[in-house]
């Protein structure tokens, strides 16, 4: 009977579990919810959509910068007052978007919502397992997992009732009322997590870190500006970023307390699972601007129409992800994890052929058993990276997958929008457009396909970890899943 009632989860943790869902959800949702807009943004705007791209890119690049400060922070300054910073940064940067008369005011004020994006949910989670404990974590951290696998469903058709019936603005202002019933409630309800001792932040790092990527990217994008490789604009900031990120790797393996411990990439396990991330972060989040403005702009959809039709992809994710965990733990995770690169990879191919006049229902299954292939891929991996790590590695190697994917993902959509912006340049009518997505579709096919080599290094090191710790490897728990996807 006490057992019973020990594992009993009390009102309050439920309580506190749904207020952190009310806040989670607007980041998650805010990932997706634009890609249904870049054809009216570009349009309203007059920007191409290499510059369009930016509006996701610089939400993702900002998320991923912040992500490895935001345990810092909750052991710095408290949790609580963390997450209730994080939530005003969210709020006004969505009031600030929903302002912006330029594209250059727009992903500024997207940068600053994606900081506080970035630490809403993983300090949330803090603050969940505290009130749960270790015997409930389980249960309850399960639980965020469903907005995260809901967000690629329910963004891109929220976002097209939003467009059908009022201004792209409003995309950002339905963030306001939720993000004040967000704050009130977590004022209220969520519990204090005492500070504790933390070393100093690699200030340094986050610096580097902050700055190279994000001009590696822009010389990715402009690129599709210029149409030369070698312009001032895309050779002066590409060269740079790259500079930085290297003074990055030079200074984390220098440094007893890295922002991110490149270390752990001796290991043949964690860095093949970390370039598989990469890759499935680029395939996944570059080809989700594809398709909104294929179906806008070639088969001329209404945009509540193109939200309901990126919904299969999505569907097929969710479908997948709460059995491939334990999938993994039979099969291995590297096993598992090329057979859900390879599912995708194929599922990729019949895009390439796109055209004005391609079957809708051929499309949506062909996006449906893509998301089967990203979403049987996504957790296993990151089971299997964690496989030859100690369990005090985990709070380093969490944050540095979640980065991966983030970065995999900016600098997938900024390749595949200049790939678009570039073969779009020059054609005329609806078919030669239509072809345009097909070479950008072959290149995202090329993308997919560079997870393979990594996952096939993945299985051989699985194995070999496996035979030398002579046991299976561990599996990824619900409140690690939760983490990777915030």
């Amino acid at each position: 009977m006490s057992a019973a009632v020990s594992d009993r989860i009390e009102a309050h943790v439920w309580r506190i579990a749904f207020v952190v869902i009310v806040g989670s959800i607007m980041s998650i949702l805010d990932t997706t919810i634009v890609n249904v807009a870049l054809e009216k943004l570009g349009t309203d705007l007059h920007e191409s959509i290499a510059n369009t791209q930016w509006v996701i890119t610089g939400y993702m690049l900002s998320l991923a910068a912040v992500i490895p400060v935001t345990g810092w922070a909750a052991r710095r300054f408290g949790a609580k007052p963390v997450y209730l910073l994080s939530l005003v940064l969210f709020i006004a940067g969505s009031a600030l978007c929903g302002v912006a008369q330029s594209l250059n005011q727009l992903i500024v004020f997207r940068v600053i919502q994606g900081i506080g994006g970035g630490m809403i949910l993983p300090l949330g989670q803090l603050m969940m397992a505290t009130a749960a404990g270790p015997k409930r974590m389980g249960r309850v951290m399960s639980i965020v997992a469903v907005p995260a696998m809901l967000g690629p469903i329910l963004g891109p058709t929220l976002g097209g009732l939003i467009l059908d019936n009022a201004s792209w603005r409003w995309i950002f202002y339905i963030n306001l009322p939720i993000g004040l019933i967000a704050f009130l409630l977590s004022l209220r309800t969520l519990p204090r997590v005492e500070r504790a001792p933390t070393h100093r932040l690699d200030l340094r790092g986050l610096v580097l870190m902050a700055t190279g990527l994000p001009l590696f990217t822009y010389g990715l994008a402009e690129i599709g500006t210029t149409g030369s490789f070698t312009a001032t604009s895309v050779l002066l900031p590409g060269l740079a970023g790259v500079a930085l990120v290297a003074a990055f790797v030079l200074h984390a393996l220098r440094v007893s307390q890295p922002l991110l411990d490149l270390r752990l990439y001796r290991r043949a396990t964690f860095a093949s699972a970390s370039v598989t991330m990469f890759c499935l972060g680029a395939a996944l989040f570059g080809a989700m601007i594809l398709m909104p403005l294929y179906w806008q702009q070639i088969r001329f959809e209404s945009v509540v129409t193109t939200g309901l039709l990126m919904a299969p992809m999505g569907l097929g994710m969710a479908l997948v992800m709460p059995f491939a965990g334990r999938l993994a733990d039979r099969a291995g995770g590297g096993s598992l994890g090329l057979a859900g690169v390879l599912v995708t990879t194929l599922a990729t191919i019949p895009f390439g052929f796109i055209g004005a006049h391609t079957s809708i229902l051929g499309l949506s299954i062909a996006m449906f058993v893509r998301g089967l292939g990203v979403g049987l891929a996504f957790m296993p991996v990151m089971s299997a990276a964690f496989a030859a790590l100690r369990p005090s590695e985990l709070a380093d190697a969490t944050p540095q997958l979640n980065v991966l994917q983030r970065v995999g993902g900016s600098i997938g959509t900024a390749v595949l929008a200049v790939v678009l912006q570039r073969a779009l340049t020059g054609t005329h009518g609806v078919a030669a457009a239509a072809g345009a997505y097909g070479t950008a579709f072959w290149w995202s096919l090329g993308l997919t396909a560079l997870a393979i080599v990594p996952c096939i290094v993945l299985v051989r090191a699985e194995r070999a970890a496996r035979a030398a710790a002579g046991s299976e490897p561990p599996s990824v728990d619900a409140q690690t899943f939760a983490e990777a996807v915030a």
